[in-house]
């Protein structure tokens, strides 16, 4: 189910859409633990209600200054 018809838990390609990022960098996150997910067989799932409160804590950021 697309993520964009409510699904309250994305794959790693929903996922890497969501946060614009690539998918290689989202798998390296996830094995690494520094995004909330888990592993369900071979496959990623991450709820988005824990990645959207992973990013509010995360907060704005800015970019390093030159």
């Amino acid at each position: 189910m697309p993520a964009d018809r409510g699904s309250s838990v994305l794959t790693i390609d929903e996922l890497a859409e969501y946060l614009k990022i690539s998918k290689s960098t989202l798998y390296k996150l996830a094995q690494e633990g520094s995004v909330p997910g888990q592993k369900v067989g071979k496959h990623w799932r991450f709820p988005k209600e824990a990645i959207d409160e992973w990013l509010r804590q995360r907060g704005p950021t800015t970019p390093p200054k030159k």
